[in-house]
Parts: C-alpha cells; sequence; structure tokens
C-alpha cells in the first residue's frame, strides 16, 4: 500500500538517500521542507512534491492534508541538523505520523524520555536509521562474536579520519551547540555498531575532546575498544596524505574489518525493515545516546596503555 512521506532538510547531505528510499520502495514524497531551497534533486526522484522554505507553512499543509483522504502523511522523515531533530520529530508525531530520523536521533536521554512521552500522547512511534546494523560485514561480526567463547574479549583500535574543510566550521556542524561535537555527530555511527556487536558498555574514558578530533577507551562486554575521531586532514596517517582524505581502519584483535563497501542502499534496507514492522525504535537507540553524552561531559583523561596510538603522535 502506497504511503504518503514528509522530508523535514531536504537539501542536506543525507536526504538524497531518503528519497531514492522511498521511491524504490513505491511510495510518495508528498512534501519537502528546508530552509534553503537549493534542492533540484527532489525533480529526479519525486518531481510532484510540494515544497516550502517555511517551517509553518509547512506544518499548515501538512494539517491540510489529514481532511482528505488518503492524503494524510504516514511517515515525516527528519533529515535535519542535529539541534533540530527533536522539535521536529515532535512535531511530526503529532502531526499524526510516525517519524523516520536521522542519527544522532537527540543528543540527551532527557530529550528520549521527552519524545517517549510524545509517543504515548500520539499513539505514533520514532524509529532511528542505524543503517550499520543492517550492513553484512557488521552482521557477520557479530555472528563471529557471538561464537566465541563467551569469556572472550575482542582488542578493538578504531581510527575514523575524514577531512573537512574550512566550510565545515561556518556550518552548523562545526558549532558545537548544533552538532553536539566530533564525537556526536560522526562517531555516533561506530559507537551504536560497536554496542551491536560487543554487548553493554560498562567503561568509558575520554583521552581527547577537541573541536576537530576526540579519542578515548570504551569497555564493553566483549571489547576493549581504543579509538580517534578527526576531521582534521593533518591526522591522516603519512601514507594517505595527499592521496585519500578520508582514512578508516577497524582492527580487531589483529583482524581488518572491511566495510568500505556495501553502503549505497542502506537506507533503502533500513526503510523496508521499518514499514515492515522492524525498525530501530527510541529503545534501541538509546545506548549510543547515552554514549556520546558521557564523552562530550567527561574530563580528559591521562593517557595510559589503554590510549590510541595517534595520541602519541
Amino acid at each position: 500500500m502506497n504511503k504518503n512521506f514528509a522530508l523535514i532538510g531536504a537539501a542536506g547531505y543525507i536526504a538524497p538517500r531518503h528519497m531514492r528510499a522511498i521511491k524504490d520502495l513505491g511510495h510518495t514524497l508528498a512534501v519537502a521542507y528546508d530552509i534553503n531551497d537549493s534542492v533540484g534533486i527532489i525533480d529526479s526522484q519525486h518531481p510532484q512534491a510540494e515544497f516550502f522554505t517555511e517551517f509553518e507553512c509547512f506544518l499548515e499543509h501538512a494539517n491540510q492534508r489529514k481532511r482528505t483522504p488518503g492524503k494524510a502523511l504516514d511517515y515525516v522523515a527528519v533529515c535535519s541538523p542535529n539541534h533540530l531533530h527533536h522539535p521536529h520529530i515532535a512535531a511530526g508525531l503529532r502531526l499524526g505520523a510516525d517519524v523516520i530520523c536521522e542519527k544522532p536521533l537527540v543528543p540527551t536521554v532527557a530529550l528520549l524520555d521527552e519524545l517517549q512521552r510524545v509517543e504515548a500522547e500520539t499513539g505514533k512511534r520514532v524509529f532511528n536509521i542505524l543503517q550499520l546494523r543492517h550492513h553484512d560485514a557488521i552482521l557477520k561480526l557479530r555472528d563471529k562474536v557471538a561464537a566465541a567463547p563467551k569469556d572472550t574479549k575482542f582488542d578493538v583500535e578504531l581510527t575514523y579520519i575524514t577531512s573537512r574543510g574550512k566550510w565545515y566550521a561556518q556550518s552548523w556542524k562545526g558549532d558545537p551547540r548544533k552538532s553536539f561535537g566530533v564525537a556526536t555527530n560522526i562517531g555516533v555511527h561506530f559507537f551504536d555498531m560497536l554496542h551491536f556487536i560487543f554487548g553493554q558498555l560498562q567503561q568509558s574514558v575520554v583521552h581527547l575532546n577537541e573541536e576537530a578530533r576526540a579519542a578515548g577507551f570504551l569497555e564493553y562486554e566483549r571489547a576493549r575498544v581504543r579509538w580517534f575521531l578527526s576531521i582534521d586532514a593533518n591526522d591522516l596517517p603519512a601514507e594517505v596524505q595527499g592521496k585519500k582524505t578520508t582514512f578508516r581502519n577497524i582492527d580487531i584483535s589483529g583482524e581488518q574489518l572491511e566495510f568500505s563497501e556495501g553502503f549505497t542502499d542502506l537506507h533503502t534496507v533500513s526503510y523496508r525493515e521499518i514499514l515492515a514492522g522492524h525498525g530501530y525504535g527510541l529503545a534501541d537507540a538509546r545506548h549510543c545516546i547515552e554514549t556520546v553524552a558521557a564523552i562530550r561531559t567527561a574530563s580528559a583523561a591521562a593517557l595510559g596503555a589503554d590510549a590510541h596510538p595517534f595520541l602519541k603522535r
């Protein structure tokens, strides 16, 4: 059955993946909203979609659709800047729609609890895009860890450097009040993945928390993880500098996790699972929200044996 979707944040980097998922699964993007009007991508996916650059007008249009059978919104997809996720999710629920939101869902557990209250008030659901949980390499690693002796703890080294130009600091992503910092903005994907594979978090130590980089140590039920995240090209290894702008390395007890491929359709897979009733909801997002919130507020500890090797450079 065809579903009607709205998209909040249509001009953003990730929005085209949501548009494609809606189209690929045979549904309709009925209306989109963004404060920016550089949304020509809509023409190649959903040329009939209504579009607004003022949120009040978007809300009024969405409410008017309820009067006509078959026109009411079934889902609202949220791809707006991180600090706007909470109000946009709540607005979608109050429109009478289920909501699909990008990571990080919200910055704090208190806001997560507030969304649970709005779910109860409206009878609608919030789903988080946790696409790495659908990646074949991640699922195979999870099975491998589950099959290992229960007393096995894997030693993991996670390094992710994704260079960003000067524009980044001028955008909302460079404002910690809006992005909530590097560990939250680019790290939340990995922290959810680590929990998904290795179980509950037992300990978190932060060694570095700067504007362009963050690092620390996480101990899970089944793993000890040294992690390093950066958006500074100067942190790229010498063998990569000048050749690539991104360096991703996940070493698990001496074996490399290779998952550079297979990302193309993960949003479509996520949407398919949500529409089939198997989506990841607020409870599934709680663990990584707790993790990034603790990292943001932690004081930097002295470097020890559990520090990531890049910190010694």
